[in-house]
């Protein structure tokens, strides 16, 4: 998807966002998008609640999750090296099947990873006690050990 395109989708359900230098700031309060399959790079997510893009089967690099609720990505199966999470909420990855390195969860709240470890992550059996669950996945990450290619 072009950037153009994503701004007129944008622009029908009457979301509020700003162009900054090459990005596409995107802010309000919820946001849904599930129709949409892909989104151009350099979208910065913004906004005051939660993001759903359930549909979305790729994400370019430059995609921020900045925002102050939840993250649902449903049916994406694969990130790209270089993602980060910084978004307040949880992050819903139900059908992922691979998580290169590179990737860095530092949202606020719980990661669902069903399709790679059957559920939420800090409920996890292997988490280990003494070490926080989020500590443990993104080593786990920059290890390469959830990279399934």
């Amino acid at each position: 998807m072009t950037q153009e395109e994503f701004i007129k989708e944008l622009e029908k359900k009457e979301y509020s966002y700003e162009i900054v230098g090459d990005k596409i700031v995107v802010s309000g309060d919820y946001l849904y998008l599930n129709d949409i399959r892909s989104l151009p790079s350099d979208v910065v997510f913004l906004n005051d609640s939660y993001v759903y893009l359930n549909s979305l089967e790729t994400l370019p690099s430059g995609v921020e999750f900045n925002n102050q609720g939840d993250v649902n990505l449903n049916s994406l199966e694969t990130l790209p090296s270089g993602v980060e999470f910084n978004n307040q909420g949880d992050i819903n990855l139900k059908s992922l099947k691979t998580l290169p390195s590179g990737v860095e969860f530092k949202n606020g709240r719980w990661v669902n990873l069903k399709s790679l470890i059957g559920g939420w992550y800090d409920n996890w059996p292997g988490n280990i006690q003494g070490i926080h669950w989020k500590k443990l996945l993104n080593n786990m990450i920059s290890l390469g050990l959830l990279d399934r290619k």
